[in-house]
């Protein structure tokens, strides 16, 4: 069988459709890589800054790391951009979309929100609510976002900052994106873990 009978999918049977299913799930095994050349086409996004948008993420996630952070907020801040090149108006919904049955809640509600944290730096420059993030101050992962931003995004315009390369969180991402969807041991609503560990940034120092 080479590919299914029907031309409407009110028509397809169950050899269709396990048929499919087959085939999604081999191409869901590329995820990672795909995600990974993605990351390389930020390069060709909005320019204006000292790095680019794929160094950008980079030192995002360089930052990350060396504060002890796991891999979930690796990741997360490896990724948070992604979705600058094709939904520059959402990309942080766009990015937190690709992560969420993959990464914690936390996560995935950092980075669905970290645009609306990031307008109190510029907000006042550009006829924009600084304040916009207060809608949030009573939700359980504002303090998260708020220093997801502080200390890994809006610092990250840096060309001087030493920064890893993208095949050093090659792994990671292929690890995250290997793990079964929307695992509730992965997911864990409601569970906070510290951005900053203090123990692992002082190994990884080393």
């Amino acid at each position: 069988m080479d590919h299914v009978k029907f031309v409407e999918m009110k028509d397809g049977d169950k050899e269709d459709y396990d048929f499919l299913t087959e085939h999604e799930i081999e191409f869901t095994r590329g995820t990672a890589d795909r995600l990974l050349k993605a990351l390389v086409g930020l390069d060709e996004g909005l320019s204006g800054y000292k790095i680019t948008r794929l160094g950008h993420s980079l030192q995002a996630a360089t930052r990350a790391y060396r504060d002890g952070a796991d891999i979930d907020w690796i990741v997360s801040a490896l990724l948070h951009d992604i979705g600058d090149i094709f939904a520059p108006y959402n990309h942080d919904e766009y990015a937190a979309s690709i992560l969420r049955p993959f990464v914690r809640e936390q996560c995935t509600w950092v980075v669905e929100k970290h645009g609306d944290f990031q307008i109190i730096y510029y907000g006042e420059h550009v006829g924009a609510d600084p304040n916009k993030r207060d809608m949030y101050k009573d939700h359980q992962y504002f303090d998260d976002c708020a220093t997801f931003c502080a200390r890994w995004d809006q610092n990250s315009f840096n060309p001087d900052y030493e920064t890893l390369d993208i095949d050093f969180f090659a792994p990671m991402v292929r690890e995250v994106f290997a793990r079964t969807p929307y695992d509730p041991n992965v997911v864990q609503p409601g569970v906070q873990v510290a951005l900053q560990n203090p123990t692992a940034a002082e190994h990884r120092a080393l």
